[in-house]
């Protein structure tokens, strides 16, 4: 089991855009320093909670401060991009990392979002543009022929040489294209199912354990749709995660910091307000107002000593059959840098060498994702 990193990236409304900024270039470079696989970098536009609009500007600092780790958006809201110019610029991005870029790609689900964009994320307009932002995408990158592309919502060409010189010419340095990395959410994810499909990187955010489980059903269903064998590798679990000395010391430094603040005053009500609450809880029966962030910790969280830690890990990857990478949820820690830095540290180096036996078999067949 590998070790990486999701940054939605979270910081309470108060924290300037730049200091902001500049927290998540430490992180990373701590996170590449200790050892960690990868990182991914979120895009929202309307969430003062998830205030970066823009993952790009931060991984092309972060890969000229960086040595090892992958980077990449966790991910580039489609709807929101020509899947041209788009096309172009995680081409370059590829170059820039010296091959070190994953394509993580999401629909986006804020409706403040889709309204700023004036996109219909109600009748699912943001999943159908999503698909054929990167249907384009790929074919841009891969097609060694012209080619007119008109769809529902964007017309691209790939035009012939003009003048004898002037042509399309930005591919990725990686080979047909850097790994895509798509998350999800509810049960029977289309994203998932389209992960499965096209043997993309499955990402599963931060939900219940015994509600994740359903969603290598959804890889395993786009596989079969796609002729492919899904590989529970691939698959990647996004958890909030803080390790300390002692358990008690790892609940004060959690519930107590900037994981609890964030989680009461917009992560909890946000759910609520989808109706997705849900999605938290160890039963249906549990009323909502139960789900609080107490709650959380107790029920969801991977929070407590090393030791406590890595039986909580062996628990949940026993529970859902097995996973590749468990990805850390990001947060603020500006105040505390010394808490949030020594719980990455403790991870890789307390934590990791207890669940180092946790490796999915790889399925006889299985294609791997970046294929």
């Amino acid at each position: 089991m590998e070790f990486g990193y999701f940054s939605m990236p979270s910081h309470p409304p108060e924290r300037g855009l730049k200091e902001g900024h500049d927290w998540d270039l430490q992180t990373i470079r701590w996170l590449d320093a200790l050892g960690f696989s990868e990182v991914w970098i979120g895009e929202h536009h309307t969430a003062p909670w998830e205030p970066h609009p823009a993952p790009d500007l931060l991984l092309a600092q972060a890969m000229l401060e960086t040595s090892r780790i992958r980077l990449g958006p966790g991910g580039f809201l489609l709807p929101y991009h020509h899947p041209a110019e788009l096309a172009n610029r995680v081409a370059m991005l590829d170059h820039l990392s010296k091959g070190r870029l994953n394509f993580g790609i999401a629909a986006s689900g804020l409706p403040s979002d889709w309204a700023m964009f004036n996109v219909d994320g109600m009748s699912g307009t943001n999943r159908e543009m999503t698909r054929e932002a990167l249907d384009i995408i790929l074919k841009l990158w891969t097609s060694e022929v012209p080619f007119h592309f008109e769809g529902k919502y964007w017309k691209v060409d790939k035009p012939d040489t003009m003048f004898g010189f002037l042509k399309p010419h930005l591919k990725p340095l990686q080979a047909p294209h850097p790994p895509i990395g798509v998350a999800g959410l509810s049960k029977n994810s289309d994203t998932l199912k389209m992960a499965g499909e096209h043997g993309f990187l499955p990402m599963s955010l931060n939900l219940n354990p015994g509600y994740v489980k359903s969603h290598w059903e959804s890889v395993e269903a786009g596989a079969r749709k796609g002729g492919r064998t899904a590989d529970r590798r691939d698959w990647r679990l996004v958890r909030e995660i803080f390790v300390a000395d002692t358990d008690e010391e790892a609940w004060r430094l959690s519930v107590g910091g900037m994981m609890g603040r964030m989680m009461g005053e917009y992560f909890l009500p946000l759910l609520s307000n989808f109706g997705f609450k849900e999605y938290l809880k160890h039963s249906p029966e549990v009323p909502d107002s139960d789900v609080t962030v107490e709650y959380c910790a107790r029920r969801n969280w991977l929070i407590g000593s090393p030791a406590t830690v890595a039986e909580k890990i062996e628990r949940i990857y026993e529970d859902v059959g097995g996973f590749g990478q468990l990805l850390v949820f990001g947060f603020d820690y500006l105040e505390n840098p010394g808490a949030w830095q020594n719980s990455l540290r403790l991870i890789q180096e307390e934590v990791a060498p207890r669940v180092k036996h946790l490796v999915p078999q790889s399925p006889p067949g299985a294609l791997a994702a970046a294929q």
